[in-house]
């Protein structure tokens, strides 16, 4: 089975080829720059030689078109993942006008299987403070969590009118090896690094990229039932994610928490001034926002995550490996696993149990 994954070379897009390969299907890359293409699968084990590579952005068509022609699957897992106010001009440029492009010409060569990946945040907020398979898009306004309920519009228009589209919500994602360092590992490397002293109350789902890639495989070979399945994960409260980390790590982070809504204000201000600011800020509106709605999953979870503990003890030493993270900053786990490092996991995983 040959399966097309735009947006390779991102953090999900990457972890999904590798899951692909490894499950034995012919994998088809869409890149707007094939050099990077190795770099982000060779850390993978996913040789430069097992993956095809067609060049081009998911917005231009004919790009697309070569790209999809003689594919048996689409995984259109390409999107700009930013809450970053600079830039949300490519956010909805990608987001909503590429799905378009890529659901549209995947249908229109009758193309067996579309596994367009979404996100929880697409059905924010909620007035009831739960999110299932049969929530509406939602109305936030924040650009990105806009785009991608937009892009959920589309997608499920496909799927009303017959089109063989299946959905995925994942959680916000962890994971080593994210080849652009997306938002949510960058949140974590801001902890660890003492930039994130203050943090909004609430919660937010979280899983491990590589549970999400392991369930888009499974999507693609079309092994399960259904058209809409939530990424695995657990929902964690910002006090409960900081107290995981200091966990795992060793250290103290001092972190002061504020009431989300309290907050929203001032990352609002924050995304404002980010506009002709340099240098990242990071407090932004639309992390808070997800904070502040503190959304749980009521059905439509595959799958089981892997422990949290786990995906922070990989991901923090990946930042450290990669010179993302000093020796200090990743705390114990930037020494030798011994029992120290065993206790502080097992204690994460208490705390996860106790949560349920």
């Amino acid at each position: 089975m040959l399966v097309l994954v735009t947006g390779g070379t991102g953090f999900v897009g990457s972890h999904t080829a590798a899951a692909l390969v490894s499950a034995g299907h012919r994998v088809r890359v869409l890149a707007r720059d094939a050099a990077l293409v190795t770099p982000a699968l060779a850390p993978l084990s996913v040789s430069s030689d097992a993956v095809e590579v067609a060049v081009g952005d998911v917005t231009d068509e004919p790009a697309v078109t070569r790209a999809v022609r003689g594919t048996d699957v689409v995984v259109h897992a390409a999107s700009v993942y930013s809450f970053d106010s600079r830039s949300h001009r490519a956010t909805r440029r990608t987001n909503v006008r590429g799905t378009e492009v890529v659901l549209d010409v995947a249908r229109r060569f009758g193309v067996g299987r579309v596994v367009h990946v979404s996100t929880f945040g697409a059905l924010l907020p909620s007035p009831t403070g739960t999110v299932g398979i049969q929530s509406p898009p939602g109305a936030a306004r924040e650009t990105y969590l806009a785009s991608k309920a937009a892009a959920e519009r589309i997608a499920r228009r496909h799927q009303a009118e017959g089109a063989p589209v299946v959905i995925s919500y994942p959680p916000a994602l962890l994971g080593p090896d994210d080849p652009k360092l997306g938002d949510q590992n960058a949140r974590l490397r801001y902890l660890l690094r003492g930039l994130m002293p203050m943090w909004p109350t609430g919660g937010f789902p979280v899983g491990d990229v590589r549970d999400v890639a392991a369930l888009h495989a499974t999507l693609a070979a079309g092994t399960i039932q259904g058209n809409r399945h939530f990424g695995p994960g657990r929902h964690l409260s910002t006090r409960d994610f900081v107290a995981a980390v200091r966990d795992v790590t060793g250290r103290p982070l001092p972190t002061v928490f504020v009431p989300a809504r309290a907050v929203l204000p001032f990352a609002w201000f924050t995304d404002v001034v980010q506009r002709v600011w340099p240098w990242h800020i990071p407090a932004e509106y639309g992390a808070c926002y997800v904070c502040a709605c503190d959304a749980r999953t009521e059905d439509g979870v595959t799958g089981s995550p892997r422990p949290f503990a786990v995906t922070l003890t990989d991901t923090v030493r990946w930042l450290h490996r990669s010179g993302r993270l000093t020796a200090a900053q990743a705390g114990r786990i930037a020494h030798p696993a011994g029992s120290s490092a065993r206790f502080n996991e097992a204690a994460v995983t208490r705390r996860e149990e106790k949560q349920r």
